[in-house]
């Protein structure tokens, strides 16, 4: 991931580049992302080795076919995606694990709403591009692992193999992320004198003692 500091001190992600990772499949939905079970980890850390646990690893943790545990996308951070992904329940637990895995943007044909907002909130962009375009990537990806794949967020296009996509990321997510105000969290600890000054002009707001 690129990007430069603002006033505030949170990242601003204009670009990613990396290999990419293809995952075939409309309508992916959070459960198969990360499991119900894993929701239960009091915080999001080591999440990352259970991501699509049911879909990579049977009953008795033998390992199925799926790119997840190929050797030739393990350090990937580019996943392309086909239709509806992220859909189901509003898990922030789902984007979050694909981050952890490492995963810093995803490309693909269509996002859940709220999946792509929980992706914003960790600074991971959600673009969108043609049914043809992405599968013409997924099969790129599939047959050259090695290969860079250069995500622009700021001028919406994904480049790879000296070919341009036209792609599309949403209007509200291009801003937050170029501009660098993603993280919200973030962003109220770099103004927390102006939010206690905001706090003590409030009627309704008293100091604990």
């Amino acid at each position: 991931m690129s990007g430069q500091t603002t006033e505030t001190e949170i990242e601003t992600v204009e670009r990613v580049s990396g290999t990419g990772i293809p995952l075939r499949g409309n309508d992916i939905d959070t459960d198969q992302i990360i499991p119900a079970r894993y929701l239960k980890a009091v915080t999001f850390d080591g999440l990352g080795q259970f991501v699509f646990q049911d879909q990579r690893f049977t009953d008795d943790d033998e390992p199925k076919d799926h790119p997840f545990n190929e050797d030739r996308f393990r350090d990937a951070s580019v996943l392309v995606v086909n239709a509806n992904f992220g859909c189901g329940s509003s898990r922030e637990h789902a984007p979050q694990a694909l981050m952890r895995w490492g995963i810093d943007a995803i490309v693909g044909e269509s996002f859940a709403e709220i999946f792509a907002g929980n992706c914003l909130a960790l600074g991971i962009p959600t673009v969108t591009a043609s049914q043809d375009e992405i599968e013409a990537l997924q099969d790129y990806v599939d047959d050259h692992p090695d290969a860079e794949i250069d995500v622009d967020v700021a001028a919406e296009t994904v480049t790879y193999d000296d070919r341009e996509i036209d792609a599309t990321v949403d209007d509200a997510q291009r801003k937050a992320l170029v501009e660098g105000v993603w993280d919200t969290t973030a962003l109220l600890k770099s103004n927390a004198e102006s939010v206690a000054a905001t706090a003590a002009d409030l009627p309704y707001v008293e100091e604990a003692e």
